[in-house]
């Protein structure tokens, strides 16, 4: 499995499998302990998405079946906007915990910035007291644009290791990757196969013919020739299997640039610089 390494030191597994939409119950326990069991070290999930405990369940049965330790994994939860501010986010990020049955998070991460920008800073240096305090191995963001990360560069001490964004060949959000590179914070996207919109592209069907893998195993690569973390969601099985075998192929410079070529700037999920969590 490829890794990347946070600016901090540490680093994370470049695939990972992600839980959005994946309803609390067996369906979420299964899929996550089935993707240990087939290579899986990194699984994302977060406290809206109300599935942490089956999250928790399946990594508890994954690790049992793959004969392996917590610390071979690596996990990712979300605090909520609901949560932002003084006094919340250790609260938030325990019963993150009890609710994951774990004992510390490889990466937590602000869901969403919000539209309170001296809420967020705040709500930033509560983040960083967990770290600063060994209560969880690496802090990062999710959804935050540049006006946000410079906001917190001016404002704080520890930088976010990553940023988790909407990235797909539809929306590659150039100017904010070089921003995300010169600074040294990873970029992460989140439902990279756009609810599976994108495997429908003649252009992403054209490559993965040449390439003779599936549509969905080409923007995934795409992802990983470009750099970022990922996180493919899939509750089945032969899909979960398939999003990670990934390593066995390149795609060319050509094909790379043919993929970035399809940006619309076209978002599936909220404006970052309007989403306040009610809407």
């Amino acid at each position: 499995m490829n890794t990347v390494e946070f600016h901090n030191g540490n680093t994370m597994p470049q695939i990972g499998l992600g839980v959005f939409r994946v309803e609390d119950g067996e369906g979420c326990k299964d899929a996550v302990a089935h993707a240990i069991i087939n290579g899986y070290r990194s699984i994302d999930t977060a406290m809206i998405y109300k599935n942490e405990e089956s999250v928790g369940e399946g990594i508890k049965e994954g690790m049992k079946h793959a004969d392996i330790e917590r610390s071979d994994l690596f996990i990712t939860s979300k605090l909520w906007l609901d949560d932002f501010g003084h006094g919340n986010v250790e609260k938030a990020y325990n019963t993150s915990l009890e609710k994951l049955d774990l004992d510390y998070l490889d990466l937590y991460l602000i869901h969403w910035p919000g539209t309170d920008e001296e809420l967020m800073i705040e709500t930033w240096h509560e983040m960083e007291h967990l770290f600063n305090d060994d209560k969880v191995k690496n802090i990062g963001v999710s959804n935050f644009n540049i006006s946000h990360l410079e906001r917190l560069s001016q404002k704080t001490d520890v930088k976010p290791v990553i940023n988790q964004v909407e990235f797909h060949p539809y929306l590659v959000q150039s100017e904010l990757k070089l921003y995300l590179e010169s600074r040294k914070i990873i970029m992460e996207s989140w439902s990279p196969l756009m609810n599976a919109q994108i495997l429908e592209d003649e252009t992403i069907k054209e490559i993965a013919k040449e390439v003779n893998k599936t549509p969905a195993q080409v923007v995934i690569r795409w992802n990983i020739e470009n750099g970022l973390v990922t996180i493919p969601k899939s509750v089945t099985p032969e899909r979960i299997e398939e999003n990670i075998d990934v390593f066995d192929f390149a795609l060319t410079d050509a094909q790379v640039k043919r993929i970035n070529a399809l940006n619309k700037d076209q978002r599936i999920g909220s404006d970052p610089a309007e989403f306040n969590g009610k809407k």
